[in-house]
C-alpha cells in the first residue's frame, strides 16, 4: 500500500510541480492542456489498471481543484467506486473527491453510481459503509435520497453497525431530509430512530438528537416520545452523572448533548402546570398529543433545570468551563421561559440574566440580552425587566455590533404604553449614529413601536416624521405607504399631519421619503390650513416643489398628481402650476411626460367642468389591513434549520403569530376560519371566533386514522375484555414478553399497576413505554414516574399510571410498548380503562330505585340492546356470569327489587371531575326460552347510558 502511494504521489507531484513553476497563467493553462490530453488518450486505449485509473483520476481532481472545467473521467470515477480495493475506491468516494467534485446531484452520471453505493452500504466493511454515507451526504439530489433513503435508514437502526458508521447514518439522514423533506417517510421511522436516543455511546445520541430535532419541527405528534427521553437523558447526564470521562468537556457532561436536548424540549408546547392562556388552548386544540402534563416529567425536568442553575452560579477561573457552562445554562433559561414564566425557576433566572447583561465577556452580554429577549416574549409582566432598562439602553453603545443588535431586539420585546416614549425616543436618538448595518431594521421597529403604542395623535406625526427625516435612504417604502394609510384613515390627525410635514420641509434639506410623503399629505389635505398665517397655497407650492429638483422621476410623478388636485382647490396658483404641466410635456422620461400631458389637458378644461372635480376628489379611506411594516421585518428575520418557538416583540406578537400558523395549517387542511387580523392584543373574543368551522374533534398533524396500529388475535381480545370487569390478571403475552395490569379506582381518578415482563434470556434494551389518549380533554393517563429505558433477561418491571376521568368518553387509550431485542419490536393494545371503572356503588330501596327509573324517562337517556346469549353446560342462564359482569362494571346489584328473581337491577353513580357526578341505573333481563337477553340503561347523561351499554353488552357476550 505504501509503495504504491508512493508512486502516486511521485507522479502527481511533478505535475504539482510544473504547474507550480509555471510564471504566467498561459505557461499553466498550457501545461494542463497537455496532461489532460495525455490522460484522454491513455483513457481511450483502455488498457489501464486500476493503480493507473487511480492516479490520472487524482490529477483530474487537482485540476478541477485549481478552477478549470474538467470533461473527462467521469466513467473511470464512476468504476473505481466498484473496486474492492480501499485505496482505489477512496480516491472515487472519501474526502469529497472525485464524485463529491466533479458530479453535481442532477448529474446523469450519479444513476451509474447508485448500485456501486448501495452494494457498499449492505456490505460488511465498516470503512466502505462510510464512504458510501460520505458520498450520499454530499452529494445526494433528490434520485439518490429516493434510491437510498431506506438503506441509510437501514444502516443506522443495524444492531451491528458500529457506532462510528451510526452517527454518519444519522448525520447522512439529516442532510437529506433538509435538502429532501418529502423523501423521507419521518413519522413512520419515528420510534425506531427515537429509540437510538438511549444509545450507550453518547456521540449517537448527539447526531441522533440532531437528526430528531430536524424531525420532530414537522411531526411533533409521531416524535412526542422524544420528549420523555430527552428529560431522561438530561437527568442521567446533570443529576445522576451517568457518563464516561470521555464525555466530560471541562468538567461539563457533553455540553453540546445537553444543548441540544434542552432545545428540542422548547419545540413541544408547555406543560398544563402553567397558565392556560388562550395561546395554550390553541395549541391544545390544534395538537393534543404534543401537550405534556405529565406530572412526573414536569418534577424531573424541574430538578434538572435547577440543578443546571445552581452548577452556574458561581463563575469558574477556566475560561473554557465558563463557556460549556453558559451554553448549557442559556438554554436551560429558555427552556423555563418556554415552560412557565411565572415559576421560580425563572425568578432566578431574571436575577442570573441582569448580571449577565453588564458582564466583561462579550459573548455572555450577548447571550443575556437574547435570552431577556425570550423571557420578554413569554412574559405576562415586563416589570422585571423595566428594573434593568437603563442598563440595556446602554448597551445600544457596546463596542461589538452583535450584542447592540440584541439590545434592539430587546428593547423592541419589552416596549409597552408605558415605557413607549423613552424607548422610542432612545432608539431614535441613536439612530443618527448607529452602523448602516442596523438602519434600516431600527427604523422599521420604531416605526412599529410608534404606531403600536401612540398615546396621541401628535406624538405619532411628530415620531414618524422625524423618523423619515432622520433615516434618510434607510426608509423603506412600507414606512411611508402605513404612515400615508394612518393620516387618510384618522380625520383629527389630517390638519395637524399637514402642519407638522410643512414644518420639516422647511428645513434647507429634506429626504426624497419625506417629500413624498409631504406631496400626498399636502395634496390631499393642503386645504385644511391653507388659511393660517405661514401655509398659504403659494407658501406650500413653493416649500414643496423647491425639494423636487433633487428627487427622482417616480417622485416628481407623485408630485405633479400633486399639483393637480392643487389645481382644482387652489384657482389662486393654478397659472404657476400650469406652467409646470407645460414644462415636463417635453422631458425624455415617458411616465413624467404621460403624466404632464394629461393634466396639463384637464387643468385647461373650464372651471365649471365637472371632470376634474370628479378626478381630484379626496382619497377614500382605505380598508383596514394588516400592517405591512411587520411583514417586512419578519422576512429580515430569517430562520435557521433549528426553528425559534418565538420571535422578538412581546408576548401579543407570539400570540398572533401562533395563531396565523395556526390558521395557515387549518387552511392547508382543508378546514375554514374566519380571517384573523390582529394589529394589537388578541382578545379572547376574537381568539375563539378564529375558530368557527374548526373541527375541534380533530387533532393538527394526526388525525383518528393516524392511531397506533393495535396488536390482533384472539386471546388478546378475551383478555381485554375481561380485564373491563376485572381488576387484575394478563393483558397480553408472545415469547418475548407478559404484559399485566392491576387497577383501583375511587371516585373519578384511580391507578394502574402495569408489570411488564422480559421472557427471553437477553435484556430489552432501547425501551418505550408511551400512551396515547384519543380524547385528553375527557381522560387524564399519565406516568408515575419515566419509564426505564433497559428490562433485564428474565425480569419484570412495573409502571404506575395515574388516572383522572374529567368528562364521559368512549374510546380506551392505547399503550405502546417497543424495544429492541436483536430486531426492533412495537406492541400497541388497548389498555382497560372504560368509562364504568369510574362508577360508584349506590344503594336503593324497591320504592326509590322505580322512582328514580321512571323519573329518567326513556329515550333520548335510555339506551336498550336486545342480544343473543349462551347457556351454560347444564342448559341453564349463565346467572352467576351476569352478576359478575354487572358488579365488574361497578354497579351495585340490588337485590329482591325485581320481581323475576333471574333479572339483574343495579345504580351507581359515575364521578367526573368536570361534569360531577352522573347517576345510572340498569335492567338485566335475560329469557331461557328465546335465548336472548334484553338490557336497559337509564341515565341522566345520554352519553354515558350509550356508552355503559355498550360496555355491559360487550362483556356480557364475550368468551372470557
Amino acid at each position: 500500500m505504501a509503495t504504491t502511494m508512493r508512486g502516486l504521489t511521485q507522479a502527481s507531484s511533478i505535475f504539482i510541480a510544473d504547474i507550480r513553476g509555471a510564471r504566467v497563467r498561459e505557461l499553466e493553462e498550457k501545461r494542463i492542456n497537455k496532461e489532460m490530453a495525455n490522460i484522454r488518450k491513455k483513457f481511450k486505449d483502455g488498457n489501464l489498471d486500476g493503480y493507473q485509473k487511480k492516479k490520472y483520476v487524482a490529477k483530474i481532481i487537482f485540476t478541477y481543484i485549481l478552477g478549470y472545467k474538467v470533461d473527462v473521467g467521469h466513467m473511470e470515477a464512476v468504476n473505481l467506486i466498484s473496486s474492492p480495493k480501499y485505496s482505489e475506491k477512496q480516491i472515487a468516494s472519501s474526502g469529497y473527491l472525485a464524485v463529491t467534485l466533479l458530479m453535481h446531484e442532477n448529474s446523469d452520471f450519479l444513476r451509474l453510481v447508485v448500485n456501486s453505493i448501495r452494494k457498499d452500504l449492505h456490505g460488511n466493511n465498516e470503512i466502505d459503509n462510510c464512504l458510501a454515507l460520505h458520498a450520499i451526504a454530499n452529494v445526494g439530489g433528490s434520485e439518490m435520497a429516493e434510491a437510498l433513503a431506506e438503506d441509510v435508514h437501514r444502516l443506522l437502526i443495524s444492531p451491528t453497525s458500529e457506532s462510528f458508521v451510526k452517527k454518519k447514518a444519522a448525520l447522512t439522514l439529516l442532510r437529506l431530509y433538509r435538502k429532501h423533506p418529502n423523501v423521507i417517510p419521518a413519522a413512520e421511522w419515528a420510534l425506531r430512530i427515537i429509540s437510538l436516543m438511549d444509545d450507550e455511546d453518547l456521540g449517537v445520541v448527539i447526531c441522533v438528537t440532531s437528526l430528531v430535532m430536524a424531525l420532530a419541527q414537522d411531526h411533533l405528534d409521531a416524535y412526542a416520545v422524544s420528549h420523555t427521553k430527552a428529560v431522561d437523558r438530561l437527568n442521567r447526564l446533570v443529576v445522576e452523572h451517568e457518563y464516561s470521562a470521555t464525555y466530560a468537556y471541562y468538567r461539563v457532561p457533553s455540553p453540546w448533548l445537553q444543548v441540544k436536548l434542552l432545545r428540542l424540549l422548547q419545540y413541544y408546547p408547555p406543560s398544563g402546570e402553567t397558565s392556560f392562556t388562550v395561546f395554550d388552548f390553541l395549541i391544545v386544540v390544534a395538537n393534543p398529543c404534543c401537550f405534556v402534563e405529565d406530572p412526573a416529567i414536569r418534577s424531573v425536568l424541574h430538578h434538572v433545570l435547577q440543578t443546571i442553575m445552581n452548577n452556574s452560579a458561581e463563575p469558574s477561573r477556566n475560561v473554557q468551563h465558563n463557556n460549556a457552562q453558559h451554553a448549557v445554562l442559556f438554554e436551560a433559561i429558555g427552556l423555563a421561559i418556554h415552560l412557565d414564566t411565572n415559576s421560580p425557576l425563572v425568578g432566578t433566572a431574571a436575577v442570573l440574566l441582569a448580571r449577565f447583561i453588564s458582564s466583561k465577556e462579550t459573548n455572555v452580554r450577548y447571550l443575556g440580552l437574547d435570552t431577556m429577549a425570550h423571557l420578554a416574549a413569554r412574559a405576562e409582566s415586563l416589570e422585571p425587566l423595566k428594573k434593568h432598562q437603563s442598563t440595556i439602553i446602554l448597551s445600544l453603545r457596546d463596542k461589538d455590533i452583535s450584542v447592540r443588535r440584541r439590545a434592539l431586539d430587546l428593547l423592541y420585546s419589552m416596549c409597552d404604553v408605558d415605557n413607549s416614549e423613552l424607548i422610542v425616543g432612545e432608539l431614535l436618538r441613536y439612530l443618527r449614529v448607529a452602523d448602516y448595518a442596523l438602519r434600516e431594521e431600527m427604523v422599521l421597529k420604531i416605526a412599529i413601536l410608534t404606531e403600536k403604542y401612540a398615546t396621541s395623535y401628535k406624538w405619532y406625526v411628530d415620531t414618524v416624521l422625524q423618523l423619515i427625516s432622520a433615516a434618510g435612504d434607510h426608509v423603506g417604502e412600507e414606512v411611508w405607504y402605513r404612515v400615508v394609510q394612518i393620516v387618510t384613515n384618522t380625520e383629527d390627525l389630517q390638519e395637524y399631519a399637514a402642519k407638522v410635514v410643512c414644518e420639516h420641509l422647511k428645513a434647507p434639506t429634506a429626504h426624497e421619503s419625506l417629500v413624498k410623503v409631504g406631496g400626498y399629505i399636502l395634496g390631499e389635505y393642503g386645504h385644511l390650513i391653507a388659511n393660517e398665517p405661514g401655509y398659504s397655497p403659494l407658501e406650500q407650492f413653493q416649500i414643496l416643489h423647491s425639494k423636487s429638483q433633487f428627487c427622482m422621476a417616480a417622485t416628481r410623478s407623485l408630485l405633479l398628481s400633486t399639483y393637480i388636485k392643487w389645481v382644482n382647490v387652489f384657482p389662486e396658483i393654478k397659472p404657476q402650476l400650469v406652467l409646470i404641466f407645460e414644462r415636463y410635456r417635453h422631458v425624455l422620461d415617458s411616465e413624467l411626460q404621460q403624466r404632464a400631458c394629461e393634466f396639463y389637458a384637464l387643468s385647461q378644461r373650464p372651471e365649471e367642468d365637472e371632470l376634474l372635480q370628479n378626478v381630484c376628489e379626496e382619497m377614500p379611506p382605505f380598508p383596514p389591513r394588516s400592517s405591512a411594516l411587520l411583514g417586512r421585518l419578519n422576512k429580515k428575520q430569517g430562520d435557521t434549520e433549528d426553528k425559534r418557538t418565538w420571535i422578538h416583540g412581546g408576548k401579543d406578537a407570539n400570540v398572533d403569530r401562533e395563531l396565523a400558523r395556526r390558521k395557515t395549517i387549518t387552511q392547508t387542511n382543508g378546514s375554514t376560519t374566519t380571517s384573523h387580523t390582529a394589529t394589537g392584543t388578541a382578545s379572547t373574543q376574537d381568539v375563539m371566533g378564529s375558530l368557527v368551522g374548526l373541527d375541534l374533534g380533530r387533532t393538527d398533524g394526526a388525525s383518528s386514522s393516524e392511531r397506533p396500529n393495535l396488536a390482533v388475535g384472539p386471546n388478546i381480545d378475551r383478555w381485554y375484555e375481561k380485564l373491563t370487569f376485572s381488576s387484575e390478571g394478563v393483558l397480553f403475552e408472545d415469547v418475548q414478553i407478559q404484559i399485566g395490569v392491576k387497577s383501583r379506582y375511587q371516585g373519578h381518578t384511580g391507578q394502574l399497576a402495569i408489570y411488564i415482563g422480559n421472557k427471553v434470556p437477553t435484556p430489552l434494551t432501547s425501551f418505550i413505554t408511551a400512551v396515547h389518549v384519543d380524547d385528553p380533554e375527557a381522560l387524564s393517563v399519565t406516568f408515575a414516574k419515566i419509564p426505564p429505558n433497559v428490562v433485564a433477561p428474565r425480569t419484570q418491571t412495573q409502571q404506575l399510571l395515574h388516572i383522572e376521568c374529567k368528562k364521559a368518553f368512549s374510546t380506551p387509550p392505547i399503550l405502546t410498548v417497543s424495544f429492541l431485542a436483536g430486531s426492533h419490536q412495537t406492541t400497541s393494545i388497548r389498555l382497560p380503562i372504560v368509562l364504568t371503572k369510574f362508577l360508584e356503588h349506590v344503594k336503593l330501596g324497591q320504592a326509590d330505585f322505580f322512582e328514580r327509573w321512571k323519573l329518567i324517562g326513556g329515550a333520548p337517556r335510555e339506551s336498550q340492546a336486545i342480544f343473543p346469549v349462551t347457556l351454560n353446560t347444564a342448559g341453564q342462564l349463565d346467572l352467576p356470569k351476569f352478576r359478575q359482569v354487572v358488579s365488574g362494571h361497578k354497579f351495585n346489584l340490588l337485590d329482591d327489587i325485581d320481581p323475576n328473581p333471574n333479572n339483574l337491577v343495579g345504580a351507581g353513580v359515575l364521578h367526573t371531575s368536570i361534569e360531577g357526578k352522573v347517576g345510572c341505573l340498569l335492567r338485566l333481563e335475560p329469557n331461557k326460552e328465546a335465548k336472548l337477553c334484553r338490557l336497559t340503561v337509564r341515565s341522566t347523561s345520554e352519553v354515558v347510558a350509550k356508552e355503559a351499554q355498550k360496555l355491559l353488552q360487550k362483556s356480557l357476550q364475550a368468551d372470557t
